[in-house]
């Protein structure tokens, strides 16, 4: 992992080993017109005009030309230029010259060589400094990222000061593979993507059971904190998306129809419809807080070209509760959320992770007043907790400011999940009120929030975090019986029966493979436990015990296994109790 000490310096090599891939292109394909090239989170891309795809080969003759680029150690100079100056400059290249519209004069330069690029820089000081750099993969990419433009040609890539470093990125880079969770998820039969319905996963038998294990934990929680559970409709009218400042700030997120000749919309959000059932009766403020829970189901629009397996979707369920309460409930409440957030996340196993405000952005609904008001509220929510936060300045809501959780995964990468929002807007739009005890109506507080977030999402991320070997809890197969040969089947079919019984997911492989084909193949799915059952498992009532990690019982009585195997899975446990 890079420090974030050493990040500024690994953007400029970044930035700068993007320069050489561009300058690289330009010598094998003259003709290709140059788009852009920034380093992103990790490594950088540079984006190409050109008239055929990149291929495997092409990216290998890349390398080799950007590798003698880098040993004439050729210096990165800055110059500065007039907009004529680089009109002229840039008069073959299309894409630079619309940037050049958008840019105050004078503009900067970057020449390494022959090289030019138009670029603010910073970069580093020769391509000497490269020791190490990989290109990973090519994909299309539209100009500006809007489909209204032309498609070009992105090749991604990494560099590093030593190779070292780039062997232990690959090697890391490897193990992702391994856990993507679309691999995984197709391996695993959890679900599955089709152009049929763009943006909205499939959820197999496997992924099913996974899925309600989530929702079932996640109800159990929620009453224990005394949450109720609502539902609202999927379609509702256009007046209700005005009113609640969707239409204005969210529009083009959303999807619409018409009904006998008036407007709806597909709901983005589940807010407004729980707002319409506040509103449903007088609330006196020793009702308050009401805290209003539901697994709802939202369509959200998001561009083709940047929906991804389970992390980026246009319909997905989102664990949504809405808090109604007074403003001096508000500090508390907010702690309650925080705190059932950490246990959430816990007994999923992810034990770490960050959280940051974010302030109130451009375009906004409510006073300078409510907003330092609502910021001030989670400041202060988390300073109590002693729990360390960060600020991202105008990345707020529209309707208020937030907190975001970002759960950090077995390979340390961070996912943001959990959202705490402070709306003093909604309430004033809606006209919501409680009565005091002082008999005058109140403006209550509404706190929206989500733990799990996108149902979808959270359940890639564990996916990915487990590489598919869930908890036994979560394992759609938990327990699988592999008799040794068809005269141990009765008794594979009895044990199966009795597990079945206790509400275990078990089955039984009574194909004709050999038994280390057998456990060979129940390792692939990944299922927690095998029990092998042979003649002498038969006649004692026992069974030998394999865990997917290699682990090797041997007669255990199976009332024991039973026991261990219900108390693993009614205690939720992270790991297999048979070690």
């Amino acid at each position: 992992m890079i420090s974030a000490g050493d990040m500024e310096y690994y953007k400029r090599l970044w930035h700068s080993t993007a320069h050489v891939l561009a300058s690289a292109v330009k010598e094998l394909w003259p003709d290709a017109k140059l788009g852009i090239g920034p380093p992103i989170k990790e490594g950088f891309y540079y984006d190409f005009d050109v008239k055929e795809p990149f291929t495997q080969k092409d990216l290998e003759r890349i390398e080799k030309k950007m590798r003698e680029i880098i040993k004439k150690d050729l210096k990165f100079e800055k110059r500065l230029l007039s907009k004529q100056e680089a009109r002229e400059l840039f008069k073959d290249e299309p894409y630079k010259l619309e940037l050049l519209e958008e840019l105050e004069g004078p503009v900067t330069i970057y020449k390494h060589g022959d090289f030019i690029d138009l670029c603010k820089g910073p970069h580093i000081k020769s391509t000497a400094e490269i020791k190490a750099f990989k290109l990973l993969r090519t994909a299309g990419a539209y100009w500006r990222g809007s489909e209204q433009n032309p498609m070009l040609q992105r090749i991604y890539g990494i560099s590093f000061k030593s190779e070292k470093e780039l062997q232990e990125y690959l090697k890391r880079l490897k193990e992702l593979g391994e856990r993507n969770h679309i691999k995984l998820g197709k391996e695993l039969e959890i679900f599955s993507m089709h152009p049929e319905a763009p943006g909205a996963p499939f959820f197999h038998p496997n992924g099913t059971i996974i899925w309600d294990e989530i929702l079932k934990f996640w109800k159990e929680v929620h009453i224990n904190e005394g949450y109720r559970f609502v539902m609202t409709p999927f379609i509702m009218s256009k007046e209700l998306w005005v009113r609640s400042g969707h239409w204005e700030h969210y529009r083009e997120n959303m999807y619409f129809t018409k009904v006998d000749d008036r407007d709806f919309a597909v709901k983005p959000m589940n807010c407004p419809g729980h707002i319409l059932i506040y509103k449903e009766k007088r609330h006196s403020y020793k009702e308050l807080p009401i805290k209003m829970a539901e697994l709802g189901i939202v369509h959200r629009h998001e561009r083709s070209g940047v929906l991804y397996g389970l992390i980026r979707v246009r319909k997905f369920m989102q664990d949504d509760a809405h808090i109604f309460c007074t403003e001096e409930q508000l500090k508390d409440e907010v702690i309650k959320i925080i705190k059932l957030t950490d246990y959430i996340y816990k007994a999923f196993g992810f034990n770490e992770y960050s959280i940051e405000i974010s302030t109130k952005p451009e375009k906004a609904m409510g006073t300078e007043q409510q907003w330092e008001h609502a910021t001030n509220a989670l400041k202060s929510a988390l300073e109590e907790l002693k729990v360390p936060y960060g600020i991202r300045e105008g990345e707020g809501a529209f309707y208020g400011p937030k907190i975001d959780f970002h759960i950090k995964d077995a390979l340390e990468r961070e996912w943001q999940c959990a959202t705490i929002q402070v709306d003093f807007s909604m309430p004033e739009k809606f006209d919501l009120y409680y009565i005091g005890p002082d008999d005058k109506k109140h403006r209550p507080v509404m706190i929206h929030r989500a733990i799990l977030g996108s149902i979808e999402r959270f359940l890639g991320v564990l996916i990915e975090h487990y590489a598919g070997a869930f908890p036994t809890w979560l394992s759609p197969v938990q327990a699988i019986v592999l008799p040794i040969t068809d005269k141990n089947n009765a008794y594979a079919s009895k044990i199966v029966a009795e597990l079945r019984v206790h509400k275990i997911r078990a089955e039984a492989d009574y194909s004709k493979e050999t038994l280390s084909r057998k456990i060979r193949e129940a390792q692939l799915k990944k299922i927690p436990y095998m029990l092998i059952v042979g003649d002498i498992e038969e006649k004692n009532n026992t069974v030998t015990v394999r865990t997917r990690k290699g682990i090797i019982k041997k007669a255990m009585p199976f009332t024991e296994f039973l026991a261990t195997i219900s108390d693993e899975i009614t205690n939720r446990e992270l790991e297999l109790r048979i070690k």
